[in-house]
């Protein structure tokens, strides 16, 4: 089963992510991943399959400044447990994480393949990822153009998205799954 963990926060996000998805780990995944908007303003993603342990390890070796970001782990439901095929995705300047299936993933991939989109994975998500970047590039709003996306969409979700040109926004969306937000001093 999937989880995903996003956060801002006054503090470093990256450890804070980390924990969360360790306190997700009685739920069984293949693959974890995260993504920080960093000090540069850039994004920085790192992904591993297996244990999230793999994930923390990575971010150890090569640590991940900043305040906001996004995790997941996934249990494979399109394509098989690999580093390509793990969350995040990222479109440009979008870093997008869902749990959930896209029952017309097919039909918008095609669409936004004819549009220039390369896809590196074999995942519905990917396809989420892309759609709301075609979308923002022609609106500059990342909240209209999560809620354009997913008026496109057809199944179940629970999703976040961050956007480099938005270093103090972490958006969320649900259908039909579960959507928790905490609200903390100095985090959320």
């Amino acid at each position: 089963m999937c989880g995903i963990v996003g956060g801002v926060s006054g503090l470093e996000i990256a450890p804070i992510l980390i924990e969360g998805l360790r306190r997700l780990e009685y739920r069984g995944y293949d693959s974890a991943g995260v993504a920080i908007i960093g000090e540069s303003g850039g994004l920085d993603v790192r992904k591993a399959v297996g244990k999230v342990q793999q994930l923390a390890d990575l971010v150890e070796e090569k640590p991940m400044p900043g305040t906001l970001g996004i995790s997941h782990t996934r249990w494979a439901t399109h394509g098989v447990p690999s580093t390509a095929n793990a969350h995040p995705h990222v479109s440009g300047n979008i870093a997008f994480v869902h749990n959930g299936i896209i029952e017309n993933y097919k039909e918008l991939k095609e669409s936004l393949t004819a549009k220039g989109y390369e896809f590196v994975s074999e995942t519905d998500t990917e396809t989420i990822a892309h759609l709301i970047h075609s979308i923002y590039k022609d609106s500059g709003d990342l909240f209209e153009s999560l809620k354009t996306a997913i008026g496109q969409l057809k199944g179940a979700y629970g999703l976040s998205v961050l956007c480099t040109d938005k270093p103090d926004e972490l958006l969320g969306a649900r259908s039909g799954s579960p959507l928790v937000i905490g609200l903390g001093i100095d985090e959320n």
